[in-house]
């Protein structure tokens, strides 16, 4: 009869290194799926181009003009009174209630300034203009 070596009863190793790389691409993958389900919802338009444009993250409330002069809050058609009437209620809940205001380049500049100010006579004064930073466009 063959007798057979008995090998030493070690314990297993535990290979940390394909581990580690998973769990990096894990995170990586979460980090990019994170940044495009934070997208706004808004209506594409042709933003004008500044070298000096800031980013701001956190915009609550986002109107759109269009180059036919509609008005769109996020990505839904409303009319001007109704717009003023949900800006002036958000106002009433948060302080710091900011808008952000996407105009097309082609639109009018009175067309802005007519909603500055009326966003103004409703008592917002946190308006900000949207722009597309030079080096993106």
């Amino acid at each position: 009869m063959i007798k057979l070596k008995k090998r030493g009863q070690s314990a297993p190793q535990l290979m940390l290194s394909p581990m580690i790389d998973m769990m990096f691409l894990l995170l990586i993958f979460f980090i990019v799926s994170t940044m495009y389900m934070s997208e706004l919802r808004t209506i594409p338009v042709k933003l004008p181009v500044a070298s000096e444009a800031q980013t701001q993250s956190a915009a609550k409330f986002s109107v759109t003009v269009k180059g036919d002069g509609v008005y769109w809050l996020e990505d839904k058609l409303i009319k001007e009174k109704d717009l003023i009437e949900k800006a002036k209620a958000e106002r009433k809940r948060d302080e710091k209630f900011a808008v952000i205001i996407r105009a097309d380049e082609a639109v009018p500049y009175r067309a802005v300034i007519h909603l500055l100010d009326s966003f103004k006579k409703a008592g917002i004064s946190r308006v900000g203009l949207a722009v597309e930073k030079e080096g993106k466009a």
